[in-house]
């Protein structure tokens, strides 16, 4: 895991924790970042992830408190290694021990910023293969494809980074997992909705919204197929549904039987007919027929 990565799994970390999100979602990120980071004393201070993760040492969660400390001894460990392998090369005792980045809450401010780079291809045609992303990120095919499917989704006319939408898509599918209890049809029918909503050209800001946190990654798991659309489309079908009782409500003359109308069908006189104003008051009312012996209907002004 490189610089640019762990910042956006540790930028994920610090989201979930935030938003008050399930504390499955974190304890994925810090379990993600104890199996893939190896990250040395400059990256720990540049992304400050030493500071973030040491608080968490103290979270109120029995089990986040206990995957921080973990955590906070692995990268300890590392950079004490890397220290003495430093001054082993310098040919002198390696020097005095200063405190670690993550064993203090206290760090001094780092010397740059390490902004994760935005993506300059084609937005259109950005997939997790395309960009050279792995998704393998749990034991199991099918999560992990569905991870692929999310960052798809995600990633689909975006120029945020691939570190942060790899972050989020993971988030996302470990959200689905647990509010579906596994890999049930249930959870698999649900990342195929999400990632159709995703796609959808008409919704653009439903990825913009996930991505920049606005939509949380366990609400997004639980948006029913109306809170997915976008407002346009919604405003759309508020004024179709509006069009359709304004239709249901036109006055009809009751039903009446011609014996001059001829179905074109059966060539019957067995026409029923209504009459309504369909139209401007100066414009003739529409007839709707019925032949009574085949079923045909048509209309005509």
């Amino acid at each position: 895991m490189d610089q640019r990565e762990l910042e956006a799994n540790v930028k994920a970390l610090t989201k979930s924790i935030h938003a008050n999100e399930p504390p499955e979602n974190a304890l994925k990120l810090l379990d993600i970042l104890k199996k893939d980071a190896s990250p040395t004393e400059e990256m720990l201070r540049t992304t400050r992830a030493g500071v973030f993760v040491g608080k968490l040492r103290s979270n109120a969660n029995k089990e986040i408190a206990r995957a921080a400390t973990e955590l906070v001894a692995k990268w300890k460990k590392l950079v004490e290694k890397e220290k003495k392998a430093k001054g082993s090369k310098m040919g002198s005792p390696a020097p005095a021990p200063t405190p670690s980045p993550v064993a203090a809450h206290a760090v001094p401010p780092p010397t740059a910023a390490a902004a994760a780079k935005k993506f300059e291809g084609d937005p259109e045609k950005r997939k997790f293969d395309v960009d050279g992303v792995d998704i393998k990120r749990t034991d199991s095919n099918t999560r992990n494809q569905c991870i692929g499917l999310i960052y798809n989704g995600l990633a689909y006319r975006s120029t945020v980074s691939s570190t942060e939408v790899i972050a989020k898509a993971v988030a996302v599918e470990q959200a689905a997992f647990t509010e579906y209890k596994g890999e049930t049809p249930a959870y698999k029918k649900k990342i195929r909705s999400l990632f159709s909503n995703l796609k959808n050209k008409s919704n653009k800001e439903l990825g913009v919204n996930v991505l920049g946190g606005k939509i949380t990654a366990d609400k997004f798991v639980v948006m029913t197929d109306d809170e997915l659309k976008s407002e346009d489309r919604r405003r759309e079908e508020k004024e179709f549904e509006k069009e359709n009782m304004r239709m249901a409500q036109v006055p009809m003359a009751a039903k009446s039987i011609s014996d001059s109308l001829e179905c074109s069908r059966c060539k019957k006189k067995m026409v029923s007919y209504t009459q309504a104003q369909t139209r401007s008051a100066d414009e003739p009312m529409t007839t709707f027929c019925e032949c009574m012996n085949c079923g045909r209907r048509w209309k005509f002004s």
